[in-house]
């Protein structure tokens, strides 16, 4: 796989700002772990999954009344993705790892799976943020060009047009492709997994059984096979589309940078890595308690990279800390003041990156590597 190294030997900017947040707590009294509020927001997300999942399967209501009920359950759903399952899996949800433990499993629940999203996301992507080659966030693929060095193909021209509905089909390819995919071959994207012990193997195959039979055999008995596909790829066409939309407003916007790294090959970043991080980060809708709510802090995505281990219920009073030391040091906070803004950005940025290169025989020369 591919090295990358940061210029952190001489860094200043993070360590003076992580002492102004570790100020932050001792002065406020706070606990850095989630309080009564994630709790509140875990029972509401959990406790609507359950009733409507319930009121789906035994209930009698009209067609319409049932889409929209099953297009419901998916936004829930990747509301507990945002809000439970990812300060779970960062273990920032609690200060009992048996507790992060469990809330992390709840990504089970949904389909997917803790320990190659762990090994995806906090180790990875916190890592090698946009770093082309090695981000699986921005995996190079045939149906979307994230960057200017990925390879391009004449379909990406039209990417700001159709990714909405790839957008959709997300989770599902999580669930029935890119989570057997990384089972089978033990990797993540050009990364190679840690050994999964009995547990995890136990767990991954448990989990995808319990899957299948609550969202695929109990419903199709209970209110037959063409009712449960529709109401099956509803809820997953909200789910995908809410949970890819709100990751890559973080990301793959005009505002952020790139990296670029090639297989088996040597990068030093300049940068150290806090400075790396908010040069390939954005926030959105910081005033918006609503969105804030909802996607669990993930509007606040810069607080969240420097600070993962941090809950997120506690990133809007820490947005201040890390704007204020970003003008201090003079660095560049992107931040957007709606989430339409960000929306906008996001399909711009996929236009321009669809339009044909001046030189498009060096990009194209690079390996294509396919998402898994």
């Amino acid at each position: 796989m591919p090295k990358v190294t940061y210029n952190n030997k001489n860094a200043v900017f993070f360590p003076s700002l992580k002492k102004a947040v570790e100020d932050y707590f001792v002065t406020q009294q706070l606990k850095k772990t989630g309080n009564w509020k994630l709790h509140l927001k875990t029972l509401v997300l959990i406790g609507s999954a359950i009733s409507l999942y319930l009121t789906l399967l035994l209930a009698t209501l009209p067609a319409l009344v049932s889409i929209l009920c099953c297009l419901a359950l998916g936004l829930v759903i990747a509301g507990i993705g945002f809000d439970v399952m990812h300060d779970g899996c960062h273990g920032s949800y609690s200060s009992k790892k048996w507790v992060n433990e469990l809330m992390g499993l709840t990504l089970n629940a949904l389909g997917g799976n803790a320990f190659f999203w762990k090994q995806k996301h906090n180790i990875i992507h916190h890592t090698y943020t946009n770093v082309d080659g090695v981000d699986d966030d921005i995996a190079r693929s045939p149906f979307i060009r994230m960057c200017n060095t990925q390879r391009w193909v004449p379909a990406h021209r039209f990417q700001h047009i159709y990714l909405p509905f790839l957008y959709m089909l997300a989770s599902i390819f999580w669930v029935f492709v890119s989570d057997p995919v990384k089972y089978a071959t033990q990797k993540v994207y050009t990364t190679p997994m840690p050994k999964m012990d009995r547990k995890e193997h136990i767990i991954f195959w448990v989990s995808k059984l319990l899957y299948v039979v609550f969202y695929m055999a109990i419903p199709i008995v209970l209110v037959g096979w063409l009712p449960w596909l529709v109401g099956f790829l509803c809820m997953h066409a909200a789910m995908g589309f809410t949970l890819t939309i709100v990751f890559q407003l973080a990301h793959v916007v005009e505002e952020t940078e790139f990296e670029f790294v090639d297989a088996s090959d040597f990068k030093h970043i300049e940068n150290e890595w806090a400075i790396h991080q908010i040069k390939t980060t954005a926030n959105f809708s910081r005033k918006s308690k609503i969105i804030s709510w909802f996607v669990g802090g993930l509007n606040f995505q810069i607080e969240h990279h420097l600070f993962p281990k941090i809950s997120h219920v506690h990133y809007p009073a820490l947005s201040k800390i890390v704007e204020a030391k970003c003008r201090e040091f003079d660095i560049a906070y992107h931040s957007m003041p709606n989430m339409m803004s960000a929306i906008n950005s996001h399909f711009r940025f996929l236009r321009e990156l669809g339009k044909r290169p001046e030189n498009p025989v060096a990009i194209q020369k690079r390996p294509l590597v396919e998402m898994a």
